[in-house]
């Protein structure tokens, strides 16, 4: 999901050198401008168009997306945007905050000389538009629809000459959340290259999905990020160089290597042996973080929550998801989660309890120290309790009521300890309480793709490991993800009133505490409600299950990330001999 659902949190991450996965590349024979970089076990950059399609939105693909193709707005670590580092030099919006009239800076270029201009974006944001459609007939659809008003508010864009685009919505809305999460999330591809079918978007939009794993297609060789793929071995690594002709800041490593890799332990033997330059330290191997003598360890934490995501649907097999669909029932399950245990015992410290969509790490002005305190904290009893009072009684150990049990199945993401672990606690707590829960291993991409309301028949409980980072909903308004409808709503959660509080969200206008209180009331709801089962943020989440290491000789790597968009910027960093 990940991101973003992201995603695994960040792909900063995980590599390896052992049992064939990976490549033979070795410190020695790496020439000093090449940096090699571990993926996330089992997972690979799969999808090369910036408008990511919905079964492959993970951060893997985002962070490749975004090293060939720059955003129209550079979001910051502050939730803000750096107009210097963006295509757009500034925006201006009218009073009533329905139109915004871009202005390019006409200094950036596609790597074959050409300007980016207002056409690139307007054809960009037409196809975002179309590809957020709620229609069964498009050859895709866009991962992050209801993102930023996607489609309802975004009724038009307009090239004004060469460096002027005008966006019209069709209602006011609250500008600065416009700006994060609808514009924010265009990333300009060349519509000199891309628009093969003028006035018909379908046919462009299977133009794309014929090529969009295959990055090597000519259509990528046109881009204006920092770097430019090279080259693909499936379940072996992704090579990108650096694009000459980039008009920012001009890589010094001029070589990226992405591996492929089949578990943390795998990963953690390329760190040690220096195959990796830039990984994570697995959770589970904590204690052994002194092999590393090579590398340094980081914590950082990134905006985002973690979360097991029910599927609410009425389809779900067992009629679980009629059982879901309680809000009791949902509390209830978070009574077993022992979030202070799994921050202790399986990410030694490095964590946060949660139970509202903003964590208090990393601190932003989003977070609400109201929530500080849960309201639904651990306690196994207490969980039973509230199912017995409405009405669920134990049969053979498992709590049951009208023909439908608590027992169910949950897939989550395979070759993690960390991970199994914790979803072994989480069954042994849900356990005392009579829910029965059968665990059920899956690679990355099989919990992805199953985990969806595409087909809710398949599945009951998911866990893909890292949550959701907010990107690109920049923005934490809950749109697109707690909303009915949402693109990233994977369990299917649907209330009214949450959604008229994530409306005012979006469309609130007034002074800085009037729009503090939208967001409070907000927040305060979702902690009421869950409506995923609340996690513990840890600052391994930031690479799924590890914590970010760097070989010593790497300079940069946390320095410049992102903790906003969960993104590194391998063209500012440099590498000392």
């Amino acid at each position: 999901m990940n991101k973003k659902l992201l995603a695994l949190g960040s792909s900063l991450l995980l590599g390896s050198a052992l049992g064939g996965c990976g490549s033979s590349i070795t410190p020695a024979s790496s020439p000093p401008s090449t940096v090699v970089i571990a993926e996330a076990p089992q997972s690979s950059p799969n999808w090369f168009f910036p408008i990511i399609g919905s079964s492959a939105a993970s951060n893997t693909n985002i962070q490749t997306d975004a090293l060939m193709y720059k955003p129209l707005l550079f979001i910051t670590s502050h939730d803000t945007v750096d107009y210097q580092r963006s295509l757009a030099s500034s925006i201006s919006v009218n009073s009533t905050g329905s139109v915004y009239t871009i202005h390019l800076n006409p200094k950036w270029h596609w790597s074959n000389g050409s300007q980016v201009t207002a056409q690139d974006i307007v054809f960009t944001f037409n196809l975002f538009k179309y590809a957020s459609a709620a229609t069964t007939s498009l050859p895709w659809s866009y991962a992050f629809s209801g993102i930023g008003g996607l489609p309802q508010d975004w009724q038009s864009a307009v090239a004004e000459g060469t460096d002027t685009v005008k966006v019209t919505l069709s209602q006011p809305v609250n500008p600065d959340w416009f700006i994060l999460n609808g514009l924010g999330q265009i990333s300009p591809v060349p519509a000199a290259i891309w628009d093969k079918y003028p006035n018909n978007l379908n046919l462009d939009m299977k133009q794309i999905l014929q090529v969009a794993n295959s990055p090597g297609a000519s259509q990528y060789e046109v881009v204006d990020g920092p770097y430019k793929f090279v080259s693909m071995k499936p379940n072996t690594d992704w090579v990108f160089e650096a694009n000459p002709h980039y008009d920012g800041h001009k890589a010094t490593i001029q070589k990226l290597i992405f591996q492929y890799q089949t578990s943390t332990q795998s990963e953690f033997l390329g760190l040690k042996t220096g195959t990796i330059n830039v990984g994570y330290l697995p959770s589970n191997l904590w204690d052994s973080q002194s092999q590393l003598t090579n590398d340094v360890l980081s914590t950082p934490y990134i905006l985002g929550f973690n979360f097991l995501a029910p599927n609410l649907s009425p389809k779900a097999p067992g009629g679980v998801g009629l059982a879901f669909s309680h809000a009791y029932v949902r509390q209830a399950l978070e009574m077993g989660i022992d979030q202070a245990g799994i921050i202790n015992t399986l990410f030694h410290g490095h964590g946060v309890t949660e139970d509202s969509p903003v964590p208090a790490e990393p601190p932003t002005q989003f977070y609400d120290p109201a929530l500080a305190t849960p309201l639904f904290p651990y306690n196994p009893t207490a969980g039973q309790h509230l199912l017995e009072k409405h009405g669920w009684q134990l049969k053979n150990g498992v709590l049951s009521q009208n023909g439908i049990s608590l027992n169910f199945t949950m897939i989550y993401m395979s070759g993690d300890p960390t991970l199994t672990n914790m979803v072994e606690l989480i069954k042994n707590s849900w356990a005392q309480e009579g829910i029965q829960v059968t665990l059920q291993a899956e690679p990355f991409a099989n919990v992805i793709g199953t985990a969806s309301q595409s087909d809710p028949t398949k599945w009951q409980m998911a866990f893909w490991g890292g949550g959701w980072t907010y990107e690109p909903d920049f923005y934490p308004s809950g749109d697109g993800l707690l909303n009915s409808g949402g693109g990233a709503n994977a369990g299917g959660y649907a209330n009214a009133h949450m959604d008229q509080l994530i409306n005012a969200t979006t469309n609130l206008t007034g002074t800085p505490s009037q729009i503090r209180q939208g967001m409070d009331a907000y927040l305060a709801y979702a902690a009421e409600e869950v409506p995923v089962i609340w996690l513990p943020w840890t600052s391994s989440s930031y690479v799924g299950t590890g914590f970010p290491e760097h070989a010593k000789n790497i300079h940069g790597t946390i320095s410049t990330f992102n903790l906003v968009t969960d993104l590194y910027y391998p063209n500012r960093w440099t590498i000392s001999p």
